[in-house]
């Protein structure tokens, strides 16, 4: 199959360390090579299992790294996430990131260098599902 058409691929968006051990995001592209036509589907991805997760109106956190790579979505409410270089994404009810702003081997966490912080938008709480990776 040839994927040239935005139907037969989901962008997965990407929250990744770099070389200079500071978060960015990225975008992926995962091919939709299974199902039907109606129904496009990727190649099974394993998982280490789900977690959800309810974060009152006024949530927020200081500057951590991911522990273990997860997929994260929004159910309800919205989610911002900063980056140290200002950078700042708004993730709203279905949309998602795969976390993956681990500390480098070696370091030393620095919250002036690594991580991301994030924090509750708006008047609802925000929950999510954490799927591992």
């Amino acid at each position: 199959m040839t994927l040239n058409d935005t139907h037969d691929v989901f962008t997965q968006v990407v929250l990744y360390t770099d070389s200079d051990g500071r978060a960015r995001f990225a975008e992926r592209q995962i091919a939709l090579t299974e199902g039907s036509p109606a129904a496009r589907l990727s190649a099974c991805m394993p998982s280490g299992g789900l977690q959800l997760r309810r974060s009152p109106v006024g949530f927020r956190s200081e500057f951590h790294c991911t522990t273990t790579p997860q997929w994260l979505f929004v159910l309800q409410g919205q989610m911002e996430i900063g980056l140290q270089d200002g950078t700042r994404r708004v993730f709203g009810p279905g949309e998602h990131f795969y976390s993956n702003d681990t500390l480098p081997v070696g370091a030393v966490f620095d919250p002036a260098v690594h991580g991301h912080c994030s924090r509750q938008l708006g008047d609802e709480p925000l929950v999510t599902a954490f799927v591992r990776g």
